[in-house]
């Protein structure tokens, strides 16, 4: 490791260090979520049904999830700051193609490109975090890391909507160009350099085709399913080779003697059930999401700034209070947080369902979104820190990948799935009436999947060490074992 590790919180270079990470991770965020304010605008634009706006979402979080993994591998392995600027130059090149782009074919392919970038930059930026600072800061700044990148992503729909407003589309791409900049200077600056040691042999590269092939597959069959029938050719034939795919991802990772998934990693209690916790969450979050802000503007006549403005007390609850709640759980243990606040988040998608045609702001929209608010921040801190404290810290890369993966995966799922099962399909974004009472069944479907969130929190996680604890020593019981010319996996508590 460089000798830049082990820096303090309150250092002039620890700050520089959040900063480049906090903009790196931000601008990945903020593309995923200032798009949703610019749906309708796209669709009209580009003559887009509801599949090609899924798409235009999917097609950024298709290998982000599929590839995130690979990203975390390569960063343990190459260097994290030097995987990290790589994605974030990728990521600036093809936010311009999306700029450009003369259809909703081009836009989908050029979100692709994105999330590729997206890929190399996201576990890098919380490995930097945990390779970089000392363990007694470690948790202070993944709480900071968690609520500013959360109010990049909370403020996106504003942003998307002035920017949508006032100019076009295309400026919420062209965007992201000066703060990939912005980042590459500081990070070159200021950012120490650190690998895994005990990283070698072959890249996954099996592996990554195989999980970006199976989540193709069964994404493309969910989404195209309402519009060509379920029974058809094409989408039993995706489904069936994604279904496949993926048996074989799972296959290469237990058998590879390099697999970018240790399976052994699982063998944490609180690992898994925190990454369980992860999949249920952010499948809430990211199919309402998807839907809000377009069923704002659709159903209730808001503008494109209007939509993003409602969404505003979510920003400043996760700014204020984000940091307080890692702190919180680094006092008192992770389990009341996870668990309290996936149940705040649930009664505020449950408030989401009596948003309705002709009700106001104030009494429909502001307390489902400050409960919703209140909720996020309580959750997201202390689900980092959870993660990162229970995988070995030689591999901050592959929980970081892991635990962004489930994220990625979750949202990929719910947005292909969940305007299925509200039945809001082909045109019906653009029908209020139609829109509306689907809208009310994906609020419900999303609060019922945080409400899991939360059970599965208080029957899995247990209150103990954080990111900025050291571990307690591992039982002598049985010992997990990675590849046969690696060392062994120590056992967590957990």
């Amino acid at each position: 490791m460089d000798s830049g590790a082990a820096l303090s919180f309150s250092s002039a270079r620890g700050r520089w260090v959040l900063l480049a990470t906090i903009l790196g991770s931000g601008i990945a965020g903020l593309t995923a979520t200032v798009v949703n304010v610019a749906l309708p605008t796209i669709g009209r634009d580009l003559g887009a049904t509801t599949a090609g706006l899924q798409w235009v979402l999917n097609g950024y979080l298709l290998p982000l999830a599929a590839l995130i993994l690979l990203g975390g591998s390569l960063g343990d392995r190459f260097g994290r700051r030097r995987i990290f600027l790589v994605g974030v130059v990728w990521f600036a090149g093809a936010s311009l193609a999306c700029a450009l782009a003369p259809s909703i074919g081009v836009l989908v392919a050029a979100r692709c490109l994105q999330g590729l970038g997206a890929a190399l930059l996201t576990p890098g930026s919380l490995a930097i975090i945990q390779s970089s600072f000392a363990p007694r800061d470690r948790a202070r700044a993944i709480g900071a890391w968690s609520g500013f990148g959360g109010v990049a992503t909370a403020v996106g729909p504003f942003l998307g909507g002035y920017l949508v407003e006032r100019g076009s589309w295309p400026w919420i791409f062209l965007l992201n160009i000066p703060l990939a900049v912005a980042v590459v200077v500081i990070a070159r600056r200021h950012v120490p350099e650190s690998v895994d040691p005990t990283a070698t042999g072959k890249l996954d590269l099996a592996g990554g085709v195989l999980g970006s092939l199976g989540l193709a597959g069964i994404t493309y069959a969910v989404i195209e399913a309402p519009g060509r029938g379920a029974t058809s050719a094409l989408v039993v034939a995706a489904a069936a080779v994604g279904l496949g795919a993926l048996a074989g991802f799972l296959l290469v990772e237990r058998r590879g003697r390099h697999p970018m998934l240790p399976l052994d990693i699982f063998a944490s209690r609180q690992f898994s059930g925190a990454n369980v916790m992860t999949l249920a969450m952010y499948a809430a979050l990211g199919g309402m999401l998807f839907l809000l802000a377009t069923y704002l503007q659709t159903a209730l006549g808001y503008s494109p700034v209007e939509s993003g403005l409602s969404l505003m007390p979510v920003t400043l609850l996760m700014l204020v209070l984000s940091a307080k709640a890692g702190d919180l759980a680094s006092r008192i243990g992770p389990r009341r947080p996870m668990t309290l606040g996936p149940l705040v988040v649930a009664a505020g998608l449950g408030l989401m369902a009596r948003i309705q045609p002709g009700t106001s702001y104030a009494a429909t929209v502001l307390p489902a979104v400050v409960v919703f608010g209140l909720g996020l921040a309580l959750t997201v801190a202390p689900l980092t820190a959870t993660v990162l404290a229970a995988a070995d810290e030689r591999h901050a890369g592959v929980a970081s990948g892991v635990n962004n993966a489930v994220a990625r995966v979750a949202q990929l799922l719910a947005v292909a799935g969940l305007p299925v099962v509200a039945g809001i399909t082909g045109d019906n974004y653009t029908d209020p009436a139609a829109f509306a009472s689907g809208f009310g069944v994906a609020a419900t479907v999303t609060a019922g999947l945080a409400a899991v969130a939360a059970a599965v929190s208080w029957t899995t996680i247990s209150d103990g060490v954080l990111a900025g604890e050291p571990a307690p020593a591992p039982p002598p019981e049985k010992h997990y074992h990675c590849a046969a010319e690696a060392p062994p996996l120590r056992r967590s508590r957990y």
